[in-house]
């Protein structure tokens, strides 16, 4: 592909300090739900010693017409340039990158274990799964600390109910705070959460997964999360080849 340029076209805040960011698709682009993308600021007017590279998973799915990946907002010259950048922007890219994608034993579930922004491999995974109408079943256990915080809650409770073999769990590990936002659909009459609490661990997966040895483990987030789910794995007697892990570091 001689044209390695893509486009900014819009962005959007989806959970508190996380935003959304739509891109021009190359002509010619594939890739595999769960795979990546760097993508390098041209020009940028401020750098730091994080240099103006990133990798993103793309939350997009390949059927869509666009690209799309979804981060927190931390403070760092790359992140600026992004949130206060016009639509049109041009960014260079290379990739597509990775292997963390589904396996194709539909005799296998796919249990899925996302912490905060790790959710985005998998949001481009499910939306896949839906279009293609993989026989998977796919078990999504989604950590976070409030509905609040919480990347792509609406949608993926909407997908779990339009496709019976996505199994969507989302669990919140702080819901001592007053929380009174009425966006999400989980939320009790109260205005409370309705859905798991707590960490993600065996006893909240043997709850919806009968045989914890049979699926094919996915697990995204930042690295605290992804080392305390795979050794809970490993404790469970998964074995360890059915283990696959994307880290997602500084997030």
């Amino acid at each position: 592909m001689s044209d390695k340029k893509l486009k900014l076209l819009r962005s959007e805040a989806i959970a508190t300090g996380t935003r959304a960011f739509h891109l021009s698709k190359p002509d010619g682009f594939e890739y595999e739900p769960g795979q990546t993308i760097d993508l390098t600021l041209i020009d940028p007017k401020e750098m730091d010693a994080e240099g103006p590279v990133r990798t993103f998973s793309l939350v997009s799915a390949p059927h869509e017409p666009q690209l799309m990946f979804a981060t927190r907002m931390r403070d760092t010259a790359f992140k600026r340039a992004l949130k206060n950048a016009p639509p049109g922007m041009e960014l260079t890219w290379d990739g597509p990158y990775g292997s963390f994608i589904m396996h194709r034993n539909a005799s296998k579930p796919a249990v899925f274990l996302a912490g905060g922004i790790g959710i985005t491999p998998f949001m481009s995974m499910v939306k896949s799964a839906g279009h293609k109408k993989l026989p998977h079943q796919i078990y999504l256990f989604h950590s976070n600390h409030t509905p609040e915080d919480a990347p792509f809650l609406a949608d993926l409770t909407e997908f779990a109910k339009q496709n019976p073999n996505i199994h969507y769990i989302p669990t919140m590990t702080d819901m001592n705070s007053e929380v009174n936002s009425p966006a999400f659909s989980r939320r009790g009459p109260g205005g409370g959460w309705d859905g798991e609490r707590g960490f993600v661990d065996k006893k909240m997966i043997a709850q919806h997964v009968s045989d914890l040895t049979t699926p094919i483990y996915y697990t995204a987030g930042p690295a605290g999360f992804v080392t305390a789910m795979r050794k809970m794995l490993v404790e469970a007697k998964v074995d360890e080849d059915n283990i696959r892990f994307e880290e997602f570091p500084g997030y």
